[in-house]
């Protein structure tokens, strides 16, 4: 929902402003319609249902996956795709992936996002729109900024969205940003104070691979990055999570995982996350079982805390980087 027209709004015919204050609380337990908030007077719920709408995102599509993931593909009020997606595991945790920008202006080789255009920032309402769609149905409880777009560069919405994601059972401490490296919004996080898992877009060791599979490491040299994530774990005693896409031949040898190892320092400021290639249009392939073993056991021989990701969605294109408002 559009917030700042609802408090317009309510202004407007003369509400007292505490009503902005139910309606949310309605939004964050999941209400789907005005009917439902029985505390407004008949009346106003009629004027709102004509002036403002429910959410700030249409709804163009939904895919379930076999593993019960699903993802929606939305459309902003200009027409511009986004991607939201639920993941629910058998522990009964239900997380979303959402996205921060529709497109992304940063072209990641293996990333279907990558190759979308670009269209724009979203607002902080779209933001939490997405999880609102399917709070609506769900109890939720955790939260990625892993979906379409470089959080980092639109730090001012998503920050402003974590304020209200508690109000919806999400809290800061289960909520992750995750960037390619942009070191001017790790640096903005970090000063922020702001208690949200800071995750990086690693996926090599040495910075000509990674030039090549990240174009922003030109821009943000591999050293640069994990001495501002060093930073950020000294200010904030928090575990920056590695992520590592694992593609066949490219960097999943045995040296490049003791490289990984090497620049991982100190131990305790970081864990990685390997994770399985997911197939998009790109020239890669993904490393297989033994490939991702081997890799997990050469890091773990050098103090490295390293988990797999487990892969949800994958067969409606909804796992990580297959995000591309397709499908």
């Amino acid at each position: 929902m559009d917030l700042d027209l609802l408090k317009a709004t309510l202004a407007d015919i003369g509400e007292p402003s505490y009503r902005a204050g139910q309606v949310w609380e309605w939004l964050a337990r999941g209400a789907a319609s005005y009917v439902e908030m029985t505390n407004l007077p008949s009346g106003l719920r009629a004027q709102l249902e004509e002036r403002v709408a429910l959410s700030t995102l249409t709804l163009e599509r939904e895919a379930l996956a076999h593993d019960g993931t699903v993802k929606a593909l939305l459309r902003t009020g200009d027409g511009h795709p986004v991607e939201a997606v639920l993941m629910r595991y058998r522990d009964g945790r239900r997380s979303l992936c959402l996205s921060t920008q529709s497109g992304c202006p940063l072209t990641c080789s293996f990333c279907a996002t990558g190759r979308m255009r670009f269209a724009r920032n979203l607002t902080r309402d779209e933001i939490v729109d997405q999880a609102l769609h399917f709070r609506r149905r769900w109890a939720i409880d955790h939260a990625v900024f892993m979906g379409m777009g470089e959080p980092m560069m639109n730090l001012d919405a998503v920050l402003a969205a974590c304020e209200l994601l508690p109000a919806l059972g999400i809290t800061n401490r289960r909520t992750a940003i995750s960037t390619v490296g942009w070191i001017p919004g790790i640096e903005r996080l970090t000063a922020s104070g702001v208690p949200v898992r800071l995750a990086l877009s690693l996926h090599a060791a040495e910075d000509s691979l990674r030039s090549q599979l990240m174009a922003v490491n030109d821009r943000y040299p591999l050293a640069d990055v994990l001495e501002a994530c060093r930073a950020h774990y000294a200010a904030t005693r928090r575990t920056v999570f590695i992520e590592y896409v694992m593609l066949a031949g490219v960097n999943d040898r045995h040296e490049q995982a003791l490289a990984l190892a090497r620049v991982l320092s100190p131990r305790e400021a970081f864990k990685v996350n390997l994770i399985p290639y997911n197939p998009t249009d790109s020239l890669y392939v993904g490393s297989g079982r033994e490939a991702i073993g081997s890799f997990r056991a050469a890091l773990e021989s050098r103090g490295v805390r390293v988990t797999v990701r487990l892969t949800r969605g994958r067969d409606i294109a909804a796992a990580c980087g297959q995000l591309a408002a397709a499908g």
